[in-house]
């Protein structure tokens, strides 16, 4: 790292002008940006008693911010998406002990973007004076390991040859191809599958009520409100403790609806059911479902197919529905793979990791290859 740049550590965000991060952040990505970022410390979603404590990463030059990354010590491995359970067992059934380790990432959020946050001009240099000195933090303060998770593929191959391990997942996307319609998206598919696609809206749209798309100042805090109790309920079910906290739905109605799409369904004067989407440059981000009544089809047309409808209105180029789930596939969202990058202290058990991630790259190509090939559309 070149003597004059600095790296200094930041334990909040409020430590930092809002326009400096973002002038690093850019506008593209939602969950980068210091309001996303700072939404999640203001609420206790990260912080004291989460398992998440900001790290905030900085680099200056002459008094100057020129790159910056969320980064956090991590006392477990939940809320990350990037599955590391199996090598916190194996270390510490080794005698070794795995956590706390450093994770530069956005919290609860398996979405692909840059996590190595730099100004325009300071590319290669704000990224190596980052990943230099997460590594220094991690390798002082005597952690097992650091972890760069849902990365950009540009990132991955700068953090490789910096000697950092390259891992690879799968996620399933919806890409626009130049669509006009629904409709015209629907063309595109197979026979079979178009028929399966159509029958499942109109049964979606029979549940008895009506689906209203609001975004900015559509969204109402008894919005946001009823969204959180679907969150609760889906958290509950599905990974036991929420991670986000009810003051983090006030705080985003406060200060992200811009990037909001919420699809919901109304029942006898009722909410019955909801998807959160956040808007980003290009891509619309499917981020949560919940519901107080089950209804045929519903799930899929408020979080897969009126998600699509909005992308092609809004002429955004692709929509990212989260993380797994093989039944994305026949509703038009193909596999794509994801990044991350590792560094682990211990050699031994580095050399073990390494070899593992050559596999497993291997695998998730293979994969992703044979349910493209089994995707809804026509061939050739």
């Amino acid at each position: 790292m070149p003597e004059q740049i600095e790296i200094r550590i930041l334990s909040s965000l409020a430590d930092i002008p809002a326009d400096d991060w973002d002038a690093c952040a850019g506008a593209d990505d939602p969950f980068t940006s210091y309001r996303f970022l700072r939404a999640l410390e203001d609420s206790g979603s990260v912080g004291a008693g989460t398992g998440w404590q900001p790290r905030n990463l900085t680099a200056w030059l002459d008094g100057d911010l020129i790159a910056a990354a969320p980064c956090y010590a991590k006392s477990h491995s939940q809320g990350e998406y990037v599955f590391d359970h199996s090598w916190a067992d194996a270390y510490m059934r080794a005698g070794g002990r795995y956590y706390p380790k450093l994770q530069i990432a956005v919290p609860f959020t398996p979405v692909t973007g840059r996590r190595l946050l730099v100004r325009d001009g300071f590319s290669q240099v704000g990224q190596a004076a980052l990943i230099q000195g997460a590594v220094q933090l991690a390798a002082e303060n005597g952690l097992s390991s650091l972890h760069v998770t849902f990365c950009t593929q540009a990132e991955a191959e700068a953090g490789k040859a910096m000697g950092l391990m390259h891992r690879t997942g799968s996620q399933f996307h919806w890409v626009n191809d130049g669509y006009d319609s629904f409709d015209s998206f629907l063309a595109s598919l197979s026979s079979r599958k178009r028929k399966n696609l159509r029958r499942e809206r109109r049964q979606a749209q029979d549940f008895g009520g009506t689906i209203h798309m609001l975004t900015g100042d559509q969204i109402t805090p008894e919005h946001m409100a009823t969204f959180w109790e679907f969150y609760q309920d889906t958290g509950a079910r599905k990974w036991g403790t929420p991670y986000l906290t009810r003051a983090f739905f006030d705080i985003a109605h406060e200060t992200l609806c811009d990037n909001i799409l919420l699809v919901m369904a109304e029942r006898n004067g009722r909410w019955v059911a909801g998807a959160l989407n956040f808007i980003g440059a290009d891509t619309l981000y499917g981020r949560y479902w919940g519901c107080t009544e089950h209804h045929p089809a519903l799930h899929f047309e408020l979080c897969y197919y009126r998600a699509i409808d909005f992308a092609i209105e809004q002429g955004l180029g692709r929509v990212e529905a989260g993380a797994q789930g093989e039944h994305k596939l026949a509703r038009g969202y193909l596999p794509v793979a994801t990044h991350s990058l590792h560094w682990i202290a211990d050699e031994g058990f580095r050399g073990a990791v390494a070899q593992f991630l050559e596999h497993e790259r291997e695998a998730v190509d293979e994969d992703i290859g044979i349910m493209t090939s089994y995707g809804p559309f026509k061939r050739g």
